[in-house]
């Protein structure tokens, strides 16, 4: 399937890096290489960009869009891995690096992936094929009250506790093995007049995908290990998709900024408050009316931009 992905607010996230001809560059979450050929583009034959992805497919997809490129490098593994990845390069400091979080176009409309709650598929949801953990597991073997604790707290459904025990009291009969079947069962959880604010399984699958993946409990020191990853004047820009992701980058990004906890009348600080730079964006970048009209993806989207200094 070929890999089609409208890279969410380019033109914002080109102009937030700040791009140095000579520079490195980082695209942490490499997809299908829109965000990295802009990039590309700005560099000379003395850049470097070094592509990011957990998932193979993307990695293929993002070589064939990138061949006319030969200052590439490729990495199969999780941007989290950040200061071990560029260790293993041997590259001490970047000069920017870019983080498109969450799930891609492509995988959603893959079905076999199990990330869409269209259709009827197997329930996997894997960025990385080659790890064990699945959707199909988070279903049918965890604990009802984990279930109903990641289903509030990564998907924010208010229904977290129903859905999870209909859950349980379904898999007692057999085993879920499909997209489909969790679908019903969420919808059967949900009472129809709440049922009006998007697809009733939104929210469920989001929050067993981000468990799956382990998307958002290693974010904060993520973006700390990226800040500390940058050059002096290099730049991180993050996009994130939900409240929960936003919350983890902009608390990240507060305390990389420093503020120092001394009380106002002592002449000197003495906490030791160390700054990592300046946060560009007080507020988070959002998609122009025409982008959010023309790509549904992008109307959750907000780009919070950090300059180390």
């Amino acid at each position: 399937m070929e890999f089609k992905h409208e890279p969410v607010m380019l033109k914002e996230c080109i102009k937030g890096l700040n791009i140095k001809k000579d520079g490195i560059y980082v695209d942490g979450t490499l997809g299908g290489a829109g965000h990295s050929k802009e990039i590309l583009k700005k560099l000379s034959k003395d850049g470097k960009l070094i592509g990011i992805d957990r998932d193979q497919e993307a990695l293929d997809a993002a070589k064939e869009n990138l061949k006319d490129f030969s200052n590439v490098i490729y990495v199969h593994d999780n941007h989290d891995n950040i200061k071990n990845i560029l260790e293993h390069l041997k590259i001490d400091k970047v000069d920017g690096i870019l983080l498109d979080l969450g799930v891609s176009s492509y995988q959603l409309d893959e079905r076999n992936r199990g990330f869409s709650y269209l259709g009827e598929n197997e329930l996997d949801m894997r960025m990385d094929k080659s790890q064990k953990l699945t959707a199909r597991e988070v279903v049918n073997n965890y604990k009802e009250e984990d279930l109903a604790n990641i289903i509030y707290q990564y998907g924010e459904e208010r229904f977290s506790k129903r859905i999870a025990r209909n859950i349980c009291e379904y898999r007692k009969q057999k085993e879920i093995k499909t997209t489909k079947e969790l679908v019903e069962i969420i919808e059967k959880s949900i009472p129809r007049k709440f049922q009006n604010d998007g697809h009733p399984a939104k929210r469920t699958f989001q929050a067993i995908r981000i468990e799956v993946n382990n998307e958002i409990k290693p974010l904060y020191d993520t973006v700390r290990n990226c800040i500390e990853c940058l050059n002096l004047g290099g730049r991180l820009c993050i996009i994130t998709f939900h409240s929960i992701e936003d919350r983890a980058v902009k608390n990240a990004y507060i305390d990389a900024k420093g503020k120092c906890t001394c009380p106002k009348d002592l002449p000197y600080c003495v906490c030791g408050a160390k700054s990592f730079g300046e946060i560009i964006t007080k507020k988070p970048i959002v998609a122009t009316d025409e982008e959010r009209t023309r790509n549904s993806r992008s109307k959750s989207a907000k780009l919070r931009i950090f300059e180390r200094r």
